[in-house]
């Protein structure tokens, strides 16, 4: 996809999610990584009234080239490229059910959301928190990254969610999934429930890996 078409897609995508209640304000931040470098939402951007071609440009190094400054987060998606090469787009949001979650005391910090649902088992698999560090800083880009060598997504305590993706859509819609997931979560919290059990999550992660 050309880097114009990117640009639309992410303004597309940020007014979806802002749209529905998935960040807000100037909150959240989202990435593609390019051959040449990568775009960024601008910092203290709303993702509901993105401009296209204000989207900032950084080089493979993180130097600013083109659009408006670059979100303080640059560095921490940055941080999920390095820990996943793979993968060509970071979504980064404030989402109100996962914030709670992440706020809560006496959940496993390396699988914070049972399987409940399949899709979320298929798309993020096990959800670990990242401890609190200042939003922006070197030291929540250096966690998260070392949890993103072996996970999508990670939930960063009192902040937020980052998930990766393969593209933009791939990215999106796990972070849609991880969010859906937390509100159902706390619907059922505090009742018997069932969850998915070792053989069905096994058949899930088989599927989801052959596409």
């Amino acid at each position: 996809m050309e880097e114009t078409d990117l640009r639309e897609w992410i303004a597309v995508h940020g007014k979806s999610l802002f749209d529905r209640g998935y960040t807000s304000g100037g909150s959240g931040n989202i990435s593609v990584k390019l051959d040449d470098g990568m775009l960024v939402t601008p910092t203290r951007s709303c993702l509901g009234r993105l401009d296209p071609d204000r989207i900032a440009k950084l080089d493979p190094e993180g130097n600013h080239l083109t659009g408006d400054p670059p979100s303080t987060e640059a560095v921490l998606h940055m941080g999920v490229y390095r820990a996943r090469p793979e993968d060509r787009a970071v979504v980064h949001l404030h989402s109100p059910y996962a914030v709670a979650l992440s706020c809560l005391k006496g959940l496993d910090p390396e699988d914070l959301l049972p399987p409940l649902m399949a899709y979320f088992v298929m798309s993020i698999g096990r959800l670990p928190l990242v401890a609190f560090h200042p939003p922006g800083s070197r030291r929540l880009a250096a966690a998260v990254e070392e949890k993103c060598g072996s996970h999508r997504a990670v939930l960063m305590a009192h902040h937020g969610t980052v998930v990766a993706g393969k593209d933009l859509v791939d990215a999106v819609y796990a972070a849609e999934e991880l969010e859906e997931t937390a509100r159902v979560f706390f619907l059922v919290k505090g009742g018997d429930y069932r969850t998915l059990g070792p053989e069905q999550i096994a058949e899930l992660r088989k599927r989801y890996a052959s596409g």
